[in-house]
């Protein structure tokens, strides 16, 4: 008999059980409990060593982001938080994480079909680990998103539940659903609108109506219009540095760019190829991105087709080893895990319902690791600080919902589904937790703030 054939495949029952010997190892009550150990490791003394690895001189503009509120230190300490989960017990039922999922990291973009979707859209951390790291880093951003935009702390205790409660549910949903409806499912726009005016009325359908619009403005020429200008007919990035540094290419730097460039083509399949070489590079720049990415390199590429008129502007980011990456090894070494490029492709692959198209990964001559996609392809996220208490409860319920496909999409949601249980005793759980979390990453903002007016960090 076929060996394929042969194989005898665990049941649902099976899978059920996986669910439900994890209940016993780990209570779902467990799930609230959070205390700082005795030798929890310093957040300040974390951020110095990440400040290793960084451009130096960028090192005070991430500080300066980082600084604005405890929400924005928290969007910058992924490395921070995921220590700290690390050394709590965990279910071990493993799916691709996120590893960042904090709720600025979920936004609108193009599919590849070119609609509108809203998924998780920040993979720089993605790695297998057990699927309540996630959970509880999204919870805990709600929490803190609405003392950022000055709500009363029980309506930040209320989204952090919400946002577990949805997440809940539709595992629930995806554990009874056959393997590729679960694959192919995806968040239109119009399933945003349905859940965000569900409790937000006409409101929150004018809202998101408008988000949408607002994203498919932000395309290609968007971008070109914002980054570059027109020099002697030819068409190159502007030079506002720190923020935005125009790499004239000549010399090594040419040599080193066209390398790069032939190492990310092959990593594209065959029929992504054909269409970046309808394209040719006619300028090249650095251009600082985000909170927690200040000081990992990201260059942006100017590409034109046919003419003048045709172009595309792509970006290649520095990947480092992700922060939940709880192995030994280094990345690309032997036994360890893969390029750290690929690991977030191949994450992203697995947790997005529709991805870029130019999604690849190369390596430098110079050994840096870097992933390659479009810059702002109809990307578009919420302000959180400009949320009411019903847009942040109904935004909860939107990622919550979505983190639970991605999960489902890239592990087995049926295991999971069987610990969390219908009761909402999870939710609750969850919920403590990152009110509980929330107040220490408080208490940490204050020590970096502390460090920054110390002169220990550096801060612009």
């Amino acid at each position: 008999m076929d060996s394929m054939t042969d194989t005898v495949r665990p049941t649902t029952v099976q899978h059920e059980e996986l669910g439900r010997a994890a209940r016993r190892r780990l209570p779902r009550s467990s799930l609230a409990a959070w205390e700082a150990p005795a030798d929890r490791a310093d957040p300040v003394g974390l951020l110095l060593g990440q400040a290793e690895t960084r451009d130096p001189s960028l090192i005070p503009l991430r500080h300066a982001r980082m600084g604005v509120s405890p929400f924005t230190f928290f969007r910058g300490t992924a490395l921070v938080m995921a220590r700290d989960l690390a050394a709590l017990p965990d279910t071990g039922l493993e799916t691709q994480l996120c590893g960042d999922a904090h709720l600025s990291n979920f936004g609108l973009f193009a599919s590849e079909d070119r609609r509108v979707v809203f998924d998780v859209n920040d993979f720089d951390e993605t790695w297998r680990g057990p699927f309540e790291w996630d959970v509880k880093r999204l919870a805990t951003s709600f929490v803190l998103a609405a003392a950022d935009a000055g709500l009363p702390a029980d309506v930040g205790r209320a989204a952090a539940l919400e946002a577990a409660r949805s997440y809940r549910s539709t595992i629930e949903d995806y554990a009874s659903m056959p393997i590729m409806r679960v694959w192919y499912d995806r968040m239109e726009s119009s399933h945003v609108e349905a859940i965000i005016s569900a409790s937000t009325g006409k409101t929150g359908r004018r809202a998101v109506r408008d988000s949408v619009a607002k994203a498919e403005t932000r395309d290609t020429w968007s971008v070109v219009r914002k980054l570059t200008r027109v020099v002697d007919g030819h068409r190159q990035f502007l030079d506002q540095p720190p923020l935005l540094t125009r790499i004239p290419l000549a010399g090594s730097t040419a040599e080193i760019v066209e390398t790069t460039f032939a190492a990310y083509r092959e990593s594209l399949n065959d029929s992504r190829r054909r269409l970046l070489d309808r394209f040719h590079i006619i300028d090249f720049a650095h251009k600082v991105v985000g909170v927690g990415s200040v000081g990992l390199y990201s260059w942006v590429a100017l590409l034109e087709g046919i003419g003048p008129d045709d172009v595309l502007v792509l970006q290649l980011k520095e990947a480092q080893r992700s922060v939940i990456d709880r192995s030994d090894s280094e990345p690309g070494s032997p036994g360890g895990p893969s390029h750290a490029g690929q690991r977030v492709v191949e994450g992203q692959r697995l947790m997005q319902a529709s991805g870029d198209v130019f999604l690849g990964w190369a390596t430098t001559p110079l050994g840096g690791q870097y992933y390659g996609r479009q810059l702002r392809d109809m990307k578009w996220s919420p302000d959180p600080a400009t949320f009411t208490a019903a847009g942040l409860l109904a935004y909860a319920r939107l990622t919550g919902t979505t983190l639970a496909r991605a999960h489902a999409r890239s592990g087995d949601p049926v295991p999971i589904a069987a610990y969390l249980g219908l009761s909402g005793k999870a939710d609750r759980a969850l919920a403590d937790f990152a009110v509980a979390y929330a107040e220490q990453a408080t208490r940490d903002y204050s020590g970096f703030v502390a460090a920054i007016r110390s002169g220990r960090l550096l801060s612009a």
